[in-house]
């Protein structure tokens, strides 16, 4: 007789496994389409936000070309014709010249100052143990936190008892006063990271310390130079405060106060392209600044975080 064998059932967890098994994983998509909507949206946000900062200073520097009825009557729209008087009268009738000269003059040994002073402070903070180290760390730390606004009237007079008020070298000892607790701080961590191998093989053959220091050490610490450079010159260009107080003197106003006094006459002369051309002329030279060094100050940035 013959007989017929029925094939027995799948057992269902086989079957459930099988399905299982077959079907594509779904958790690297799912993080592949998060991924790409975080990109997206970060990428928007920053795109965004360079459209409201750029925006301000191209339409800026296109109303410095303009004359003063386009720039009420069309304010968004392209100068007909390029006005370069407008940028001729403000450097030379509302005196930008001096302003901008006074500038450089204060700017650039205040920067110089504060770079090497702070350098050296740095260094020594840095490298060498001696007792008090961390409480002077910690004061130029302090000097950070503390506002420049409750220390203008004693500042006042301390400066006027100095015979530096209303001077140019007296301007530049207040600028450098006032921006080493920060360029002490950064430079202090930049040194840091810095290899010690090499100092000591300067100390082998034979090396001081001033020129282990001038000649090795500090040619390293060049994008940490820069980038806290970068910072103090804009701090320091765009500072009003200090110099409306120490310095009185209109022959040596700084650019920020011929800006206010250009911005105030307006009142009476209604030159408002010259006041857009001259604020154009104290915005181009951070920015140029900045452009130039734009991949020191990253690089002077990140580089704290390796060794």
């Amino acid at each position: 007789m013959k007989t017929t064998e029925t094939p027995a059932p799948i057992p269902a967890e086989s079957g459930a496994a099988a399905t299982k098994t077959d079907a594509p994983p779904a958790g690297p998509s799912r993080r592949k389409q998060e991924g790409t909507v975080l990109n997206v949206f970060s990428h928007g946000m920053l795109v965004l936000w360079a459209f409201m900062v750029v925006m301000p200073l191209l339409w800026a520097v296109m109303t410095s070309f303009k004359d003063d009825s386009s720039i009420f009557s069309s304010p968004w729209s392209l100068p007909d014709k390029l006005h370069f008087e407008n940028w001729a009268r403000a450097w030379t009738d509302a005196n930008m010249s001096d302003y901008f000269l006074n500038t450089v003059l204060v700017v650039g040994g205040s920067l110089i100052g504060t770079l090497v002073l702070g350098s050296m402070a740095a260094y020594v903070l840095a490298r060498f143990d001696f007792p008090g180290n961390r409480f002077i760390y910690y004061l130029f730390i302090g000097g950070m936190s503390f506002p420049i606004m409750l220390a203008l009237v004693p500042l006042f007079y301390v400066v006027n008892n100095m015979g530096l008020l209303n001077t140019i070298h007296g301007l530049i000892l207040v600028y450098i006063a006032y921006s080493l607790p920060f360029t002490v701080f950064f430079l202090t961590a930049f040194f840091r990271t810095l290899p010690t191998s090499v100092a000591e093989a300067a100390f082998v053959d034979g090396a001081s310390h001033t020129r282990t220091f001038f000649q090795i050490m500090l040619p390293m610490a060049k994008p940490g130079l820069i980038s806290v450079g970068i910072f103090n010159f804009l701090g320091q260009w765009n500072q009003y405060m200090l110099p409306t107080v120490l310095n009185t003197d209109p022959d040596k106003r700084v650019l920020t106060q011929g800006l206010v006094q250009l911005a105030a006459s307006q009142g009476y002369k209604g030159d408002w392209s010259g006041l857009f051309a001259g604020l154009v002329m104290a915005m181009l030279p951070v920015l140029a600044a900045y452009i130039v060094f734009q991949r020191q100050v990253v690089q002077g940035l990140t580089a704290g975080a390796l060794k």
